[in-house]
C-alpha cells in the first residue's frame, strides 16, 4: 500500500475514533475532561501514525495542522450518522414562546381565538408570554402588561388545562443587570410575585448571557423557587445549550464573544432549582440539516441524564428565520426529529417552539407532522 493510501486510512480512522468517543460520552453521560483528553489522543495518534511513515517534513506539518480538522469532521460525521437510528414517538408536555403583543393591547379577540385553535391543535401545555423585560435593577414596570389579566381570563376560560407563564428576563452584562447584587436578585423575585398576582400560572425566567457555572443565577433561582412554591405555581427557566464535551464552552465563547454552552453538570444544578427547564438548542451555527438533527439528539440525551425526573425537560425548536448563528439547517423538522431520536423509555421530553410571531405555515406543518401526529 502506498504512503498516500496509508495516510488516507489513518485520516478515516481518526474520524471514526472521534465519532466513537463522542457517542460513548453521550451514552455514558458523565461530565468529565476525560472526553477532551481522548479527543486530543485521537489527534495525537493521527500525527504519530503519519510520522511513522517517514514522510517529508512538510507532510508531517500538514498532518499537525489537519489534526483539529479531522476531529471536527469526526464530530460532524457522528451527528449526521445519528439520523440512521430509529426515532421514538413524541411523549412530551410542550410549550410555545409568545411575543409581547399579547399583553400590551396589540392583539384582538380574533387573535386570541386563532391562538386557542393553534394551542389545541398543537397540544401545548405551557405558554411563555413575554411580560417584561425586567429593568436592569430587577424590577418590573407594570405598564408593560396592561392587558395581561384580560388575556389570562380569556385563556383560562377556554383552555383550562394550559398553564400561561410570564416570560421575564434581561441582559446580564457589564452596565446592565447584575445577578451578583443581592438587591437585584430580591427585586427579580418580587417581579415574579407581581406577575403571579396577575393570575399567571408560573414564571419563566430568561437571563442571557450567563456564563458556565455562574452561582448568582443559582441563588436567584433558589430564592424564586421558594416564592413560587409558596404560591403553588411553576418556576421555569431557559438554559444554554449543553457542551458536547468539557471545555467546548471556551470555543463557543471565543467564536461568539459570549457564553454559548453550559456543562452538563451545571445544567443539572440549574434544573435542580426549578420545576421546568427549556434548553435553547438553536443558533448552533450547524450548516447541515442532518447534523442539526443529530445535535438535538445529543442535547436531548445528555439533558435527560442530568435533569431530575420530576423536572419537566423542554428542548427548543427554532421557528424563526434570522440571527447570526441561525442557519438554514435549523429547521423545525430537523429539530423535532432530533428530539425524538434522543427520547429514552420512561422519560417525557417536551418541545418548546420559539417563537409564535415568527413561525411560518411551513414551520407549523413540520411541527404537526413531525411531533404532534
Amino acid at each position: 500500500m502506498s504512503k498516500a493510501l496509508w495516510i488516507t486510512s489513518f485520516a478515516l480512522a481518526a474520524v471514526l475514533l472521534t465519532a466513537i468517543v463522542l457517542e460513548t460520552r453521550v451514552l455514558l453521560g458523565f461530565d468529565s475532561v476525560l472526553w477532551v483528553v481522548l479527543l486530543v489522543a485521537v489527534a495525537a495518534l493521527w500525527v504519530a501514525a503519519v510520522v511513522r511513515l517517514r514522510v517529508h517534513r512538510a507532510v508531517v506539518v500538514a498532518a499537525v495542522v489537519l489534526a483539529p480538522a479531522l476531529v471536527v469532521t469526526g464530530g460532524g460525521s457522528w451527528l449526521v450518522a445519528q439520523n440512521l437510528a430509529s426515532a421514538s414517538r413524541a411523549s412530551g408536555t410542550d410549550a410555545l414562546w409568545m411575543g409581547h403583543a399579547w399583553v400590551d393591547g396589540r392583539r384582538s379577540r380574533s387573535d386570541v381565538d386563532a391562538l386557542v385553535a393553534r394551542v389545541r391543535e398543537a397540544r401545548f401545555r405551557d405558554l411563555f408570554v413575554h411580560s417584561g423585560p425586567l429593568r436592569d435593577d430587577g424590577s418590573l414596570d407594570p405598564a408593560l402588561r396592561p392587558t395581561a389579566r384580560d388575556l389570562l381570563g380569556q385563556l383560562h376560560r377556554v383552555l383550562p388545562g394550559v398553564r400561561v407563564q410570564a416570560w421575564l428576563g434581561n441582559v446580564v452584562d457589564e452596565g446592565r443587570m447584575k445577578l451578583a447584587d443581592p438587591a437585584t436578585r430580591a427585586r427579580i423575585v418580587e417581579s415574579g410575585r407581581q406577575v403571579l398576582d396577575d393570575g399567571f400560572g408560573g414564571v419563566h425566567y430568561n437571563f442571557e448571557p450567563v456564563p458556565e457555572g455562574d452561582r448568582d443565577l443559582l441563588e436567584t433561582l433558589s430564592s424564586a423557587r421558594e416564592m413560587t412554591k409558596s404560591r403553588a405555581r411553576v418556576l421555569s427557566v431557559s438554559a444554554n445549550q449543553i457542551e458536547p464535551v468539557r471545555g467546548t464552552n471556551f470555543v463557543g465563547q471565543t467564536l461568539r464573544g459570549k457564553p454559548h454552552w453550559w456543562s452538563a453538570t451545571y445544567i443539572g444544578e440549574v434544573a435542580g432549582r426549578v420545576d421546568q427547564i427549556a434548553v435553547m438548542s438553536y443558533d448552533s451555527g450547524i450548516p447541515v440539516e442532518a447534523a442539526y438533527a443529530g445535535y438535538l439528539r445529543a442535547q436531548t440525551r445528555i439533558a435527560l441524564q442530568v435533569v431530575p425526573p420530576e423536572v419537566d425537560l423542554l428542548v427548543g425548536v427554532p421557528a424563526y428565520h434570522d440571527g447570526p448563528m441561525h442557519t438554514a439547517a435549523e429547521t423545525v423538522a430537523a429539530a423535532v426529529k432530533g428530539i425524538r431520536l434522543g427520547v429514552v423509555p420512561g422519560r417525557r421530553v417536551g418541545a418548546a417552539v420559539y417563537v409564535d410571531f415568527a413561525a411560518t405555515p411551513e414551520d407549523w406543518a413540520q411541527y404537526l407532522a413531525g411531533w404532534v401526529r
